[in-house]
């Protein structure tokens, strides 16, 4: 097989996102004293939680250990609330089933620590599905630097051109059109206007219940 899936997680695999940014909204006002609306901590919701913490406060407020300390206690936050709720966005398992069957390599391409990645793939029991997962802990730059994508398409041994992406955010599709890549776009949290940007798109979903593996590949070969 000459082409791979690359899948974001967190609003992508599962709709989580709005558990992440009620954590966030929590831990920056309530315990940090930010004083952002709704809407400002979603506009920060992307890249690693040491990113959002600098776009917030700035570069000096936190020492890497408080940094990586404040992440923790995010991550358990939303674990806690999120768990009754966990599981795949409707039609994905069915999706990944077929798609691994025709020896579709696949990967995992998320900012989440592998703190959240695990706490996904073993609790759903998914972890067979994907040759490759890359993790914050895996780059340097997180999205929208296409280091997160062009690294799961270096561990498939595959060319960017041929891997493409599943994101449900703008900078997500933007890390997937620098890596040269196209993408199919969930819009669970974001509204297509939000992509309009971009010209790697080739599809919008709300979910996987009619989508086909086979499908996409001749969309790519188009």
């Amino acid at each position: 097989m000459n082409k791979a899936f690359l899948f974001d997680l967190n609003g992508t695999m599962i709709d989580d996102m709005q558990f992440h940014l009620k954590a966030w909204y929590h831990i920056l006002n309530d315990d940090l004293g930010a004083n952002l609306s709704w809407e400002e901590v979603k506009s920060h919701m992307y890249g690693k939680n040491s990113e959002l913490l600098v776009r917030v406060f700035g570069k000096d407020r936190f020492t890497q250990e408080e940094m990586d300390r404040l992440s923790v206690e995010k991550e358990k936050r939303y674990q806690q609330e999120y768990k009754p709720h966990l599981q795949l966005i409707p039609g994905l398992q069915q999706f990944l089933e077929k798609a691994h069957a025709m020896n579709i390599p696949m990967a995992i391409g998320s900012a989440a620590i592998m703190f959240n990645i695990d706490f996904v793939l073993d609790n759903l029991n998914i972890r067979h599905f994907f040759k490759a997962i890359v993790s914050a802990d895996n780059v340097h730059t997180s999205k929208p630097h296409p280091e997160t994508y062009l690294n799961c398409a270096e561990q498939l041994g595959m060319a960017a051109g041929n891997c493409l992406v599943f994101e449900d955010a703008p900078k997500g599709v933007e890390a997937a059109q620098n890596a040269g890549m196209p993408s199919v776009v969930l819009t669970l949290l974001h509204e297509k206007e939000d992509f309009a940007a971009y010209n790697n798109i080739i599809q919008y979903i709300t979910d996987y219940t009619q989508l086909s593996p086979a499908s996409l590949l001749q969309s790519m070969a188009v």
